[in-house]
């Protein structure tokens, strides 16, 4: 099972890795990090298959993905 890393603080919430995501695993957060955003969270992890689109299209490195 992968395991995918999200460095909170760094999210600036544009969204990219939300909308790339195949399986829909991740959503922006309620609540605010330290810089005021909304940071992306992962909704659901049992369908996350480690492909790491979202590592790839995210500009501020926020995603570490293991397999």
């Amino acid at each position: 099972m992968p395991r995918l890393t999200i460095h909170e603080d760094r999210c600036k919430a544009c969204g990219l890795c939300v909308e790339f995501c195949p399986k829909d695993c991740l959503a922006l957060s309620d609540k605010f990090n330290p810089q005021g955003y909304h940071p992306v969270e992962l909704v659901n992890p049992d369908e996350c298959t480690g492909c790491a689109i979202c590592a790839k299209m995210c500009p501020d490195v926020v995603f570490k993905v293991e397999k």
